[in-house]
């Protein structure tokens, strides 16, 4: 049974003292935030979303300390990882902090979505199925030029090698003109270099770490629990909706040059920007029309560029859905074509940008409006 540790904190509210007993910081873990609200309710958050907590209180500050008010025991943590109760009385609370996310990356809970869209039959979003992804941490940004560099120099002096060396148009621009191959050498890349065990290896014995070639690398020779990695369809879709089901896009129904980089037309309705064509603001000098990463308002995740700017490489092959709800796919075991996600600067439009969208190129395909972000299992 995981436990935590605890500090004391004193709050004076009505005249009666208040004994507030807050999470304190692990290694890797953040601490619970315990404050009150105006109406002397116990608000607590920065816990793990999903999980339950359990509040104890006493009529003295020697306890004895009990949960036996209505509500108290086995408190439901919600999605933005709190919880509020009332009692007045002195509170102890027990709960499982969350770990705090590696530098750049924001924690996705787990827990189910509704994944596809039935929008536009013929086009590989159906059936709607359900979906129950476990917690991982993602990028918070699509990988930058700078960042793509830096492990790309560390990678070809420490045996990798790559079909593309990458572009980008500024170091704060995302880095695209990158294949498949070339991104998933990069991860194990950037995993070497930070010390962590690789997720891609070169046969199901995952012992010789894939750092050359074209290798059509097979879901059983990933350590899916280690290393950076590339989202699978269903990570990357539950990341992009943001906590938001059935919606089209990471913050609603309708899309414009507000709320992202990408080529506007008349086309659709729900594409209801006043400027068109490319966005504006971004259309200078040369193709390609990228943008800095988090120019746009983040989803609910605190995911940025989810929609628009470039387009993201997943894992899976490409195939069609089941309708059986599904526990953490991985895509066909086998195909011709890798998936890619999210729209871009160009091509496709709103169309491509909504979240349930997808599209697919053969793994060593490499162009202007194709980048990526990676993800990262729990407790690396």
């Amino acid at each position: 049974m995981k436990t935590t540790r605890f500090k004391t904190q004193i709050q004076k509210l009505g005249g009666m003292l208040l004994l507030v007993l807050a999470g304190v910081s692990a290694s890797a873990q953040a601490p619970v935030i315990a404050s009150f609200g105006g109406n002397g309710e116990l608000v607590c958050t920065n816990l793990q979303p999903g999980t339950t907590a359990s509040v104890e209180w006493a009529s003295s500050v020697l306890g004895p300390w009990t949960n036996t008010w209505a509500g108290l025991d086995a408190v439901t943590v919600d999605s933005n990882g709190g919880f509020q109760v009332r009692v007045p009385m002195f509170y102890r609370v027990r709960g499982i902090p969350v770990a705090v996310p590696p530098a750049g990356m924001v924690l996705i809970p787990g827990g189910p979505f509704t994944m596809g869209s039935d929008e536009y039959p013929g086009y590989g979003e159906q059936p709607i199925h359900t979906v129950q992804v476990g917690g991982f941490y993602m990028d918070r940004y699509e990988v930058t030029k700078a960042l793509w560099d830096g492990v790309y120099s560390w990678a070809i002096t420490h045996g990798y090698s790559f079909d593309n060396a990458g572009l980008g148009k500024a170091a704060t621009h995302p880095a695209h003109t990158v294949s498949w191959f070339d991104i998933v050498k990069w991860c194990n890349a950037r995993s070497e270099k930070e010390g962590r065990v690789p997720a891609y290896y070169t046969s199901t014995a995952q012992t010789g770490v894939y750092r050359s070639g074209q290798e059509a690398v097979q879901n059983d020779w990933v350590k899916w629990n280690a290393g950076y990695r590339l989202p699978t369809e269903a990570e990357w879709e539950k990341a992009s909706r943001g906590g938001l089901n059935g919606r089209r896009f990471p913050w609603g129904d309708t899309i414009s040059h507000a709320q992202a980089n990408y080529y506007s037309s008349a086309s659709y309705a729900y594409d209801i920007s006043p400027t068109r064509n490319y966005h504006p603001t971004y259309a200078t000098g040369s193709a390609p029309y990228t943008s800095p990463v988090g120019s746009f308002a983040a989803n609910g995740y605190g995911l940025y560029d989810m929609a628009g700017n470039v387009w993201e490489w997943c894992w899976d092959w490409y195939g069609s859905y089941g309708s059986a709800s599904q526990t953490d796919p991985r895509g066909p075991a086998t195909g011709s074509s890798r998936v890619f996600r999210g729209g871009g600067w160009a091509g496709n439009g709103a169309f491509g940008c909504r979240s349930a969208g997808r599209d697919y190129y053969d793994p060593d395909y490499r162009n202007d409006f194709i980048g990526f972000r990676v993800v990262l299992a729990p407790g690396q």
